[in-house]
């Protein structure tokens, strides 16, 4: 950003400041806050990658205003440029526009998920208004849309390359579907309604982060813990201490409904307890989120009808893949049979061997896991204790994930202890191409801890660019229970495939190699960017990566060749259940957003339980991976009306992998154009396009089927 426009923006606060009742004292005190504002310049680390020695928390708000300020300022002067629009005095301006805007929110947002504290909680709900208004200040601007209009028009005719042309097209559909073409009074409503949809995504992700700690459960007596590792149940003492609870033990709720300890935990009351905890979470309380379900769904079905959709699911889908709901609703159609035969074979395998314990129950969703894993036991001889060792955290990373980088892509990441982190438990690396030439700096954030959302990520605190010289600087996260100190951490297969899928995610955007920064990395649709992260996870049971990591902690043995064969063969156990717990959150998800304007507030559970049944995927015993309580993808998160991206995702994913598998498996020639054709064009090129300029030919179904044990 140019020095006059922040010199611009900073006078304009304190004109502001001058017309208010502050003291010179304190007007002295805002220079000398925004003179020390790191944000105001671009960080002199490699990369611009944030130095976190100088960030402190009461510069966000300054920082952004500012921010906001001079973007603003920027795209008036682009908007009532007298001279004719042309591609660079309209979209490059737009393109180089915000800088710091950029820079400090894209550090906010990822400290806000990572490591919040009441303060950034405080700075987002006051902002969360004020960027809805500033990106509709941008989005609803009619002489900003008038030149981009004109070159949307006349694009076929300006000489421009292929990527300029896509870089038209998005910004034109971008605004339109924003409501540039509304009348004012119209706008109008937009506003109002993307103002407060701002504000209660805000308020529900607070909530959820709130509720985590909240419903936390704490046992008296180890006894109570019979079946848990001494590891689990140290921590678990840890975690009880650090909370006031010391001589207990506390057993944290993670995002999902299912709750991984509930595989070994034997007291089956506790398991309801904990289940519960998890399932009937948002429901009531000071932090329900019952209520912002509701409004928010019926404030995205407002939304879609002002802009001439049926309902949010049209509006969102239309830019997609997949196109419309219909699509989705019939690929989930032709497999709900299928599945729902699979899990009920698998519910009465469960069934049987509760009789068989000589316990006298009907199953019940926190008996599932529990005695889904005696059935895997007997079914496959598989003790999850002794695969355990073979699975440390540091050698899985390392050697399992770094490895299959190098072998496919050419690619290596080294520490980089002397770059700060904002965590003691981050790690920062430096990578590196084939050729030794630096590629981008990566986050390594695994580790669960309080302040910290559920789930898994990748996000980015730069963007590549050759525009704006740009190397990528990007961040996985995860929520890992790290081992108390001095023991080793241990992570669970399903884990394992998590840290290979984020690092998907986190090459889609290190290997990005466009010109644009709209354009660049993870910046396509919902249902294609799944696709390059879910074929990295298969990489994670590849004989020849698995003999690299599956090594025992103490001795480094390589995992027993049966013990591996037993591990492997058992991946398709619990499919049924696995698939229809995921469908039945996507379901759910699409029906909260195919609900018409004008429908009124809608009970929770009653809806839940509609819906469901409606879809034929209400089997008792099998919930939905995430209630609409506490659903964040859908909800605050940016995959409302698109849960189903990960299912749509996985049949490119399932196809590719199947394919890359007959042109050599793990090799580097068929690894590097997967790089070059999928995870470096970005949103350069049209989802399909990209995918057939490395299969040949759009995908079938047959290889998910077969992933998932379902053929």
């Amino acid at each position: 950003m140019h020095k006059s426009l922040i010199a611009a923006a900073i006078a304009a606060t304190l004109t502001l400041s001058a017309c208010s009742t502050t003291t010179p004292t304190q007007d002295t005190n805002l220079v000398m806050v925004q003179a020390q504002n790191p944000f105001l310049q671009a960080s002199t680390l490699q990369y611009q990658a944030p130095d976190f020695t100088k960030i402190k928390d009461e510069h966000f708000q300054p920082a952004l205003t500012l921010g906001m300020q001079a973007q603003y300022q920027q795209i008036l002067d682009i908007a009532n440029n007298p001279q004719s629009p042309t591609f660079s005095n309209t979209i490059v301006a737009m393109e180089k526009s915000g800088e710091l805007l950029t820079r400090t929110s894209k550090v906010f947002y990822n400290l806000t998920g990572t490591d919040s504290n009441p303060t950034l909680r405080k700075i987002q709900s006051e902002m969360a208004p004020k960027m809805a208004a500033h990106s509709d200040n941008i989005n609803l601007n009619p002489e900003l849309f008038k030149r981009i209009e004109t070159l949307y028009n006349q694009k076929d005719n300006l000489g421009l390359t292929a990527e300029e042309n896509r870089l038209v097209e998005v910004y034109y559909k971008r605004f339109v579907r924003a409501g540039a073409k509304l009348t004012e009074a119209e706008k109008q409503k937009i506003r109002v309604l993307n103002e407060e949809q701002s504000t209660l995504t805000n308020e529900f992700a607070q909530r959820l982060m709130r509720l985590t700690k909240e419903i936390a459960v704490v046992v008296d007596s180890k006894e109570q813990l019979a079946g848990l590792s001494e590891s689990t149940i140290n921590a678990a003492a840890a975690d009880a201490a650090a909370n006031g609870h010391a001589g207990k033990y506390q057993l944290n709720i993670t995002n999902t409904t299912r709750q991984p300890v509930l595989t070994q935990l034997e007291n089956r009351e506790l398991r309801k307890q904990i289940w519960q905890a998890s399932s009937e979470r948002g429901l009531k309380g000071a932090n329900e989120t019952a209520s912002l379900v509701a409004r928010l769904a019926q404030l995205r079905a407002e939304r879609a009808e002002l802009l001439g959709y049926k309902n949010w699911a049209e509006y969102r889908l239309e830019p997609q893949m997949a196109k419309t709901p219909e699509a989705v609703y019939k690929m989930f159609g032709s497999m709900v049979p299928a599945v729902v035969k699979n899990t009920e074979k698998e519910a009465a395998d469960i069934q049987a061997m509760i009789k068989q314990t000589g316990a006298d129950f009907e199953l019940a969703p926190w008996d599932w896991a529990y005695y889904a894993e005696l059935v895997r036991q007997e079914k496959y001889d598989l003790d999850e204790s002794a695969i355990t060792p073979y699975f440390e955290f540091d050698r899985v990373l390392e050697d399992g994930v770094f490895f299959t980088l190098k072998e496919l892509y050419g690619v290596t990441l080294k520490p980089r202890p002397d770059l700060p982190v904002y965590h003691e438990d981050v790690k920062a690396y430096e990578m590196f191409d084939e050729d030794g030439s630096s590629m981008a700096i990566f986050y390594a954030d695994y580790f669960s801890r309080d302040g910290k959302r559920g789930g898994a990520w990748m996000s980015s605190f730069v963007a590549q660019s050759e525009l704006l010289n740009n190397k990528p600087v990007v961040i996985n996260v995860m929520n890992i229970k790290k081992a108390p100190a001095g023991e080793p951490t241990f992570v669970s297969y399903d884990e394992v495939t998590t840290m290979f899928h984020e690092m998907g995610h986190g090459t889609h955007g290190m290997f990005s190699k466009v010109v644009y920064p709209t354009l660049s990395g993870t910046s396509v649709s919902r249902d294609f960017v799944e696709f390059p992260s879910t074929f990295e996870e298969d990489w994670a049971a590849h004989p020849k990566v698995l003999a690299n990591y599956a090594k025992h902690y103490e001795t480094g043995e390589p995992i027993p060749k049966e013990l591996l064969e037993k591990l492997l063969k058992s991946r398709s156990f619990n499919q049924g259940f696995d698939t229809l717990e995921y469908m039945s959150a996507a379901l759910l998800d699409l029906e909260w957003h195919t609900l018409q304007a004008g429908s009124p507030l809608q009970d929770v559970a009653s809806f839940e339980a509609a819906a469901l049944k409606k879809h034929g995927v209400d089997l008792p015993a099998v919930p939905p991976r995430y209630k609409s309580t506490y659903f964040a993808h859908a909800f605050p998160g940016g995959y409302s009306a698109s849960y189903y991206a990960y299912m749509w995702s996985e049949i490119l994913a399932a196809d590719a992998f199947a394919y890359v598998q007959t042109q050599g498996g793990l090799d580097r020639e068929i690894g590097m154009k997967f790089r070059k054709t999928i995870r470096e064009v970005g949103n350069t090129v049209a989802p399909m396009d990209a995918y057939k300029a490395f299969r040949g030919q759009e995908p079938t179904t047959e290889a998910l089927l077969e992933r998932r044990g379902l053929n």
